[in-house]
């Protein structure tokens, strides 16, 4: 596979929001460039401007590089922002399992570029404010989206 990242208008995105009641604006947009049966994932996603990602935990090493804008992460702890750590052009950061947050995009948004690797197939887990799990999104959902992704191009 042979693609320019920032060439993002050749690329199928899909748009995740929340109604207007959550109680973070949620507006970012993701696209698999590559997922493989062993579990490995390469995928971008860019936020809007000052808009979050949903609050979700990691189950699986991910490495993640900020490629435009700038990412605010967010640590959360019983539905209450303790940590922002403020991540630029440039920025690499390799996570284990277990990170528990929320993304920000900055003023311009940002862009990023994930690894991820779950040779279980468990990938995030998405959290309500009390970080109970709402659902967990596996290969097999990216898989499966991938694959429509392909069909569609």
């Amino acid at each position: 596979m042979k693609e320019n990242l920032l060439q993002q208008d050749k690329l199928t995105w899909t748009h995740y929001s929340e109604d207007e009641d959550h109680p973070f604006p949620v507006s970012y947009w993701g696209t698999i460039l590559d997922i493989d049966d062993a579990g490995h994932i390469s995928a971008l996603y860019r936020w809007d401007p000052g808009q979050f990602c949903h609050f979700h935990r990691h189950v699986c090493a991910t490495t993640s590089l900020v490629l435009e804008g700038e990412l605010h992460v967010k640590t959360i702890e019983n539905g209450e922002v303790v940590d922002t750590t403020i991540r630029r052009v440039g920025d690499y950061a390799k996570k284990p399992p277990g990170d528990v947050h929320m993304e920000q995009g900055g003023p311009d948004g940002a862009l990023l570029l994930f690894e991820l690797y779950a040779p279980d197939g468990q990938l995030t887990e998405q959290l309500d404010q009390d970080g109970n799990t709402l659902r967990t999104l596996t290969t097999d959902d990216l898989r499966r989206f991938f694959n429509k992704q392909q069909a569609a191009a």
